[in-house]
């Protein structure tokens, strides 16, 4: 009790709590000046780690010295009936109140000034997009003449890796001239959808929605090397520019850099520096990365249709890692790689198959995706590319203090640049109107990527909108087909009670007996026929690819509280609990699926976002009852 006594007499105590209390208020104003100048999110790691040190020194500081009339003097060399520290002790609480202010103001302005959580998002009137119009996107960028989508070269020489470096170069092409923020470049996915395809250019064009079309050769020689390239008006099928490369093979990044902006040039934007470097920027820049980057991205597309999604995206990784030592300042292949760690967090969190992975890949998985993360942010070419894996991590890593922030961010960009989990938090919890218009204009950038379409109509859903979806769903699937954009078909199906319709569009478009039965059962827990609900819900359990996801379904639609809760409180045990519960609100369509005193961590990260419970539902389940 001496020891105690003493510490108290030297305002050990008090100096250890005025320290904290400040290095608190200024963490926040840290937190909040950082993100308004968008800087690396390791400048406040470090503020942290620099408080967390400095605290026992604080500490030890004030054991050791005092505060005297003549100074600072060691403890030891103080008479006691000389020490003021009974008068330093009442200034070091009003320090302490001061701070406390400091800290409450700091709270208040974050919860109602910064946030805004609780705003309710107006509806969004239903847009009706047809390929080839410029309905659903901003004018200026539809309209415009300066629209361009750039086609698989042609590779007219056999070697091994010839349609690889084909596709590597006009992959190159496309990303250079991206960078353009005057033109619209159609994604990657919608322009390799007519490789090997011999049809009309102005017949591609309307499906893509441009202007122009580019179009080339490539043959490999040995070290030789010919290109042939030209740009074509898709109105009238006038070559604006054309021309023939013959070079050597080492002249290959030479050769596209100059095809990227003699394209540009030709279609009238105006060069500068800046975009020379941004557009030299945009590339891999070295043949071997980019033919890597090929390989494995044709096995990524293949893995998500594959009944071992975790060895496929394993094989995937092998290219990327490639990709990663002869480029490691390019931030896709760190994308890419991240996808498998996804995975199996997911799997884990769910109980669904694992297939092969190792215990040191569970283990890790979760610093593995985050370094993967980080490399992106590192690496982002862009702003909205550095914002958007911001988000992706910030939702990965249960990090949701600024997550209402980030998403308004996001909807407030403009350009093409997704997130891979923004449907997954900003739908079911109140931004799904506000992020909607965005995915309107990714289906403009991408017109025949499935998840674009599936993503605007399950949002669009989510606002209370069911024929909006029903529209959109339709209409992607005239283009882009696939099971997922057939799921949002059903989901707005069901919302508007047409069963016998949605029973049939499963036989039409779902070929995965896991997901075919998980729709089933959502029908007929909307239909309220519990004998239907049960028995399906039994033959789900036995499919190979049952998850949890539809077990706390079940449960939240057949109205079993206990069982639900208890599968939630299981879940929210796990490290990926955040994802993977928001996940499952999104997926069940039924609101709140457990009650939130059940998730303690999960309710940590909704008050954490200042989001709101329970989430809107936007199908009615008879069954659900609480």
């Amino acid at each position: 009790m001496t020891f105690f006594r003493e510490l108290k007499r030297r305002n050990v105590f008090r100096v250890g709590v005025a320290y904290a209390l400040a290095a608190w208020v200024l963490l926040q104003v840290a937190d909040f000046v950082l993100e308004v100048i968008d800087a690396p999110s390791w400048i406040l790691q470090v503020f942290v780690l620099v408080a967390a040190i400095g605290l026992p020194v604080v500490l030890i500081f004030a054991w050791v010295f005092e505060m005297t009339p003549e100074g600072l003097k060691r403890g030891s060399q103080v008479d006691r009936s000389r020490s003021i520290t009974p008068q330093t002790g009442r200034k070091l609480d009003r320090i302490i109140i001061a701070f406390l202010a400091l800290a409450v103001l700091a709270l208040l302005v974050d919860r109602f000034l910064v946030s805004e959580p609780g705003v309710e998002q107006p509806a969004v009137t239903p847009v009706h997009v047809t390929i080839g119009t410029t309905t659903g996107a901003p004018a200026d960028r539809v309209t415009s003449k300066l629209s361009v989508a750039v086609l698989p070269f042609i590779a007219l020489s056999n070697g091994p890796d010839d349609e690889y470096f084909a596709d590597g170069l006009t992959e190159e092409i496309l990303n250079s001239l991206a960078q353009l923020p005057e033109l619209l470049v159609t994604a990657r996915t919608s322009a390799f959808h007519f490789k090997g395809r011999d049809l009309p250019v102005q017949d591609i064009a309307a499906q893509l929605g441009v202007a122009h079309i580019v179009e080339g050769s490539v043959r490999r020689s040995g070290e030789r090397l010919r290109v042939t390239v030209q740009l074509i008006r898709a109105s009238d099928g006038f070559h604006l520019w054309s021309e023939h490369y013959d070079r050597t093979a080492a002249d290959t990044i030479a050769v596209q850099e100059d095809i990227a902006e003699k394209i540009a040039l030709a279609m009238d934007v105006v060069m500068d520096e800046d975009k020379r470097d941004s557009m030299r920027k945009a590339g891999l820049r070295d043949v071997e990365a980019f033919i890597a980057l090929q390989k494995g991205m044709q096995l990524f597309e293949e893995a998500h249709g594959a009944d071992d999604i975790i060895g496929a995206l394993r094989q995937v990784n092998r290219y990327m890692e490639i990709v990663q030592q002869r480029v490691p300042d390019h931030p896709v292949p760190y994308q890419v790689h991240s996808d498998l760690y996804n995975h199996i967090l997911m799997n884990e969190a769910t109980g669904q198959w694992l297939g092969d992975a190792t215990e040191e890949e569970i283990a890790g998985a979760a610093e593995l995706a985050a370094a993967d993360y980080r490399a992106v942010i590192e690496h982002a070419r862009t702003p909205q590319e550095r914002n958007s894996a911001e988000l992706d991590l910030a939702f990965l890593a249960s990090d949701w203090r600024r997550m209402p922030a980030r998403i308004e961010r996001f909807s407030a960009e403009q350009g093409c640049t997704d997130t891979n989990w923004i449907d997954n938090i900003a739908v079911p919890f109140g931004f799904a109107a506000q992020i909607q218009p965005r995915l309107s204009e990714f289906r403009v950038c991408d017109p025949l990527r499935t998840t674009h379409w599936r993503s605007d109509a399950r949002a669009r859903l989510w606002t209370g909108d069911p024929e909006g979806a029903l529209a959109i769903a339709r209409q992607g699937l005239e283009v882009a087909p696939g099971e997922w954009l057939y799921m949002s078909l059903i989901d707005a199906l069901t919302a508007l009670g047409q069963f016998e319709t949605a029973e049939h569009e499963i036989a039409i478009g779902i070929h995965s007996s896991t997901v075919a039965l998980s729709q089933r059962m959502m029908i007929a827990a909307a239909q309220g026929d519990r004998a239907k609900l049960d028995a399906l819900y039994q033959r789900y359990l036995e499919d190979p690819g049952a998850s949890a996801f539809w077990s706390l379904a079940y449960y939240a639609w057949s109205g079993d509280r206990q069982k639900a809760n208890q599968l939630a409180a299981q879940i929210d045990q796990h490290a990926f609990a955040g994802p993977a519960l928001a996940t499952g609100v999104l997926w069940c369509n039924c609101g709140a699926p457990w009650d939130l005193e059940a998730t303690p961590n999960f309710a940590g990260l909704l008050e954490d976002a200042g989001f709101s419970w329970p989430p809107r539902s936007p199908i009615r389940f008879p069954f659900k009852g609480w």
